[in-house]
């Protein structure tokens, strides 16, 4: 059995090539990514990205971040070699939004923000209010779950050397 550390620097580079393909599927094909989730409006690519680039044994760090921040950089740096190990997102499900940041190396979501609970208006509201903010929460999580599960499928398939690494890579050129 392989050690924890050793596992997860083996392994890591899956969540790098979920991001990667989570954007390219997102850019390319947005409908694909609504089987994820029944209800959901939309997911989108909200204000940062963050890719690694390994040059000469050393590694470099790309961040782009705000509203209006073009992604143009982010493909050079995919041309160049590199691997997007954060992608920051903004999902819509009925009225509600959620904000939240995934890492690729261990798939974490973090900076969530979820929509608004009810008003706590007396003791009792509390455990339903706990109970809905968990219930928030996991919309997000389900939703990651089923996004890899999705990219794990293809992955694992015969289609991704020869069908999907070409169109990513005809993708990052554009």
């Amino acid at each position: 059995m392989l050690d924890v550390s050793v596992a997860y620097n083996r392994y890591k580079f899956l969540g790098h090539e979920f991001l990667t393909w989570l954007w390219f599927i997102m850019d390319v094909d947005p409908a694909c990514i609504l089987k994820a989730e029944s209800d959901m409006v939309s997911l989108e690519m909200d204000n940062r990205i963050v890719l690694e680039n390994s040059l000469d044994n050393r590694i470099e760090n790309i961040r782009i971040k705000g509203d209006e921040a073009g992604f143009e950089e982010a493909k050079l740096s995919l041309q160049k070699g590199g691997v997007v190990t954060e992608l920051n997102f903004s999902l819509k499900i009925g009225d509600h939004e959620w904000k939240f940041n995934i890492k690729g190396e261990s798939l974490n979501i973090s900076s969530l923000k979820s929509p608004e609970t009810g008003k706590i208006e007396k003791k009792e509201d509390i455990e339903g209010a706990v109970l809905e903010k968990i219930y928030l929460y996991e919309k997000v999580v389900l939703l990651v779950e089923n996004l890899y599960k999705q990219f794990i499928r293809i992955r694992i398939s015969s289609k991704w050397e020869s069908k999907t690494i070409p169109l990513i890579k005809k993708w990052i050129k554009s």
